[in-house]
């Protein structure tokens, strides 16, 4: 005769996992990775930032004869201002796709895209009237690493929100979360805020 089957013996069936939770889980970690990536490229940055300071501070002679260096002019506000103005449209077009708004959503987020375009034209069209190079001494080279680098960041976000906008014609795409766009958001945010001291640095402060 067999014998009984204790309670405990019974196998008792996994408990599923809530898949709100799991999908909570999943973008706390996405941007918490994003935000170490992010935190890495401002250690670079900043690591430039205090090099061109200490050589301004200390440098002899920061401009070579014959060179006038980075001058402020109404290119280069307008340039700025449409950069910084980008950070507000963007958010813009996240708050537009957290309600649904898909028509919204791509018009303001390729209007990011077009804005940070239309800065890199500038940008360009600047380094090719200026009357130095990058081997111009301290003031060529500071220049074009810093706004060079900074310019490589602006494409790649540009290139990310095309990506971004790309995968919004995926039917059902962003039901299930959004992360991938803030994630962009977020270093789109970031390019506009070291654009900030980088402007302050090469045009602002003249030493």
């Amino acid at each position: 005769m067999e014998s009984p089957i204790h309670p405990s013996q019974i196998r008792q069936p996994l408990p599923q996992p809530d898949g709100n939770a799991h999908i909570e889980d999943e973008r706390k970690k996405l941007m918490f990775g994003f935000t170490i990536f992010l935190l890495s490229e401002s250690v670079i940055f900043i690591s430039f930032f205090v090099t061109l300071i200490a050589l301004k501070l200390t440098a002899s002679q920061w401009l070579p004869p014959g060179v006038s260096g980075p001058e402020l002019s109404t290119p280069i506000i307008i340039n700025t201002v449409i950069l910084l103005s980008s950070s507000l449209v963007i958010y813009l077009a996240e708050r537009a796709l957290e309600r649904n708004q898909l028509g919204k959503f791509r018009l303001l987020w390729l209007t990011t895209s077009v804005m940070g375009a239309y800065f890199l034209a500038g940008e360009i069209k600047e380094w090719l009237g200026l009357n130095f190079g990058v081997a111009t001494g301290l003031v060529g080279a500071t220049f074009y690493l810093l706004t060079g680098f900074h310019g490589l960041h602006v494409t790649a976000g540009i290139l990310l929100q095309l990506l971004m906008l790309a995968r919004s014609f995926i039917p059902g795409n962003y039901n299930l979360g959004r992360y991938g766009v803030s994630a962009v958001s977020l270093f789109w945010h970031f390019v506009d805020a070291i654009w900030i001291v980088v402007f302050s640095l090469l045009y602002l402060w003249q030493a």
